[in-house]
C-alpha cells in the first residue's frame, strides 16, 4: 500500500492514478501521475530512491507494446510553487519525471529562477494551464512543454497562444482533449501532445455493423451462457479456430493466470479454470485486434475490467466475473465505433450485465462507476465502499496484470 508520512510521523492516505499523455499517431509518451495526500505534499515514496524503483516507477511507469516488449515511459508530476522552492524535492531520475509547473497567475522570480536552475541540471518542465499571461512569459525559456487547456479557449484563442510560443520552440500539449473532433482540431493547429479521455469516446459511424470475423467469438459467448455446455462444447467451437486456440493456451500458461502444472489441450484448460474464466478470455478476443484502435485503449479496458474484479473480490460479493465483465465491456463502444445500446443487444450478456453497463445501477453499475472516478483522479466522487488505500491497491494490481495479458497476446 501506498502510505507517506505526515508531521506527527504517523502514515498518511495516498492515492494514485494515471494518464496518458499521447503523440500524434495515438502512442502513449508518457503518462500523467495523479496523486493525494493528506497533507497536500508530494508522496513520501518519492524521496525513497529505493520505493520510488520499484513500486512507482515499475508499477506505474511499464507498458508492454505492441511486439510484447516491456517499455519504460516517463512520469508527467505536478508541482506547487511551495513545492519547488522549498528544496524538498528529491533528486528523481531526469529521464523519468518531467515536472508539471502548476501556475495559472503569472510567476514569481524565485520561481523563474529555480525552473532555470532544474533546466539547466538537465530537468525537463512543462508548464500547465499556460493562458498567455504576459508574467507567464519568462517561465517559457525554462521550459520544454506548454499545456493548454483547450476547453478554455476557442480556436481563434488558440491560434494566438501558439503562435506567441512558437519561437520559444517548446512542445505544445493540448489538455482536456474530450473527442475525437478535439483531437483532430488540435493536430491541425500544431500540437504535438495530446491528454484527455478522447479514446474512450466512440466515433460516430453510421452504419456500421459488427463483422463476420467475430461471429466464432460471438457463438463461443453464447455457448459458454448456456447452462449445459461443458467442455467439450466449448472446445468443439474454439478448435476451428487455431490461433483463438493457441492464444487461449498461451495465456493460461502465463504469469497472467496462475495454474497448477502446464495445459495441453483446451478442453483441459477449460476443465482446469472453469466457463467462467475462458468467458472472459473469450471477451477479450471480442475486443483484441480491432484496426485502428490505439493498443492504450484495451490497456485501460483490461485495467478497469480487473479493477472491478478485485472490488468485488474484496467486497466479497458474488460472481466477480461478472463485475469483471461490466468493466472490460463499459468501453466496448469506443473499442467498436458503435452505440453502446446497439452492442447490448448483440452480445449474449446477462440482463444485470448490460444494465450496468448501460446506466451505472445495481451493485455491478456502482463498482464501475468507482472505478471510473479513481482512473480520473476524481477522489471526492469515490463513495468510499472500501477504505479508500484498497482501491489503490486494487488498480496497480491491475496495471500489472493489464501488462501481463497484453504481453501474452503479442506472442
Amino acid at each position: 500500500m501506498m502510505n507517506a508520512q505526515n508531521e506527527t510521523g504517523q502514515s498518511s492516505q495516498v492515492l494514485m492514478a494515471r494518464q496518458p499523455v499521447f503523440n500524434k499517431n495515438q502512442d502513449v509518451e508518457a503518462y500523467g501521475l495523479l496523486y493525494r495526500t493528506e497533507d497536500g505534499m508530494l508522496p513520501a515514496e518519492f524521496t525513497d530512491e529505493k520505493a520510488t524503483s520499484s513500486v512507482i516507477l515499475n508499477s506505474y511507469a511499464v507498458v508492454t507494446t505492441e511486439d510484447g516488449e516491456n517499455r519504460r515511459l516517463p512520469f508527467y508530476i505536478k508541482l506547487t510553487e511551495a513545492m519547488l522552492l522549498s528544496g524538498a524535492i528529491p533528486a528523481l531520475p531526469k529521464e523519468h519525471f518531467v515536472f508539471e509547473l502548476l501556475r495559472e497567475d503569472g510567476a514569481s522570480k524565485e520561481l523563474i529562477k529555480k525552473a532555470k536552475e532544474l533546466k539547466q541540471q538537465g530537468y525537463r518542465l512543462a508548464l500547465t494551464h499556460y493562458n498567455g499571461d504576459k508574467e507567464q512569459t519568462a517561465l517559457l525559456d525554462a521550459v520544454t512543454v506548454v499545456k493548454i487547456d483547450i476547453q478554455k479557449h476557442n480556436t481563434e484563442q488558440l491560434k494566438k497562444l501558439i503562435q506567441f510560443v512558437r519561437p520559444y520552440h517548446v512542445d505544445l500539449l493540448a489538455d482536456k482533449v474530450e473527442n475525437q473532433d478535439d483531437f483532430r482540431r488540435c493536430l491541425e493547429l500544431g500540437f504535438k501532445l495530446f491528454q484527455g479521455f478522447f479514446l474512450c469516446k466512440p466515433v460516430d459511424i453510421k452504419g456500421k455493423a459488427l463483422g463476420s470475423s467475430k461471429a466464432m467469438i460471438m457463438q463461443l459467448l453464447a455457448e459458454l451462457e448456456n447452462p449445459n455446455a461443458s467442455a467439450d462444447s466449448v472446445e468443439q467451437i474454439v478448435i476451428n479456430d487455431p490461433n483463438m486456440t493457441y492464444k487461449i493456451l498461451r495465456l493460461v500458461n502465463s504469469a497472467a493466470f496462475s495454474t497448477p502444472k502446464e495445459i495441453q489441450s483446451l478442453s483441459h484448460a477449460v476443465a482446469l479454470i472453469g466457463m467462467n474464466q475462458v468467458k472472459k478470455w473469450a471477451t477479450l478476443f471480442l475486443l483484441s485486434g480491432q484496426s485502428g484502435k490505439p493498443a492504450e485503449l484495451t490497456r485501460m479496458m483490461l485495467i478497469r475490467g480487473r479493477m472491478c474484479e478485485l472490488l468485488a473480490e474484496m467486497l466479497n460479493y458474488e460472481a466477480p466475473i461478472n463485475f469483471f465483465m461490466v468493466g472490460l465491456l463499459s468501453q466496448l463502444d469506443a473499442m467498436m465505433d458503435m452505440d453502446m445500446g446497439y452492442l447490448m443487444d448483440q452480445v449474449p450478456l446477462r440482463d444485470d450485465i448490460k444494465q450496468a453497463i448501460l446506466t451505472r445501477e445495481n451493485q455491478m453499475g456502482t463498482v464501475l462507476e468507482e472505478v471510473a472516478s479513481y482512473e480520473r483522479g476524481e477522489w471526492d466522487s469515490i463513495q468510499g465502499l472500501l477504505d479508500k488505500r484498497f482501491y489503490e491497491v486494487a488498480y496497480r494490481h491491475s496495471l500489472d496484470w493489464a501488462e501481463q495479458v497484453l504481453a501474452s497476446l503479442s506472442e
